[in-house]
């Protein structure tokens, strides 16, 4: 009868733990936008151009 109240209590507590847990989530915005990482894996990271560097010469530029 004790292992059964024990697990009762066990079993409430690991409850009360994720309740918790799922309540800090939505709080902190974990589930605010679920449509964009979908979409950000498809962005062509590509499409930003860098500039060529200038080749450094043994003279100082004036």
């Amino acid at each position: 009868m004790t292992s059964t109240f024990f697990l009762i209590a066990l079993g409430f507590v690991i409850g009360l733990g994720g309740w918790a847990l799922f309540l800090w989530a939505v709080r902190s915005g974990q589930f605010d936008d679920t449509e964009a990482p979908k979409y950000r894996m498809l962005d062509d990271d590509d499409e930003v151009q860098h500039k060529p560097k200038k080749a450094k010469s043994g003279k100082a530029e004036k």
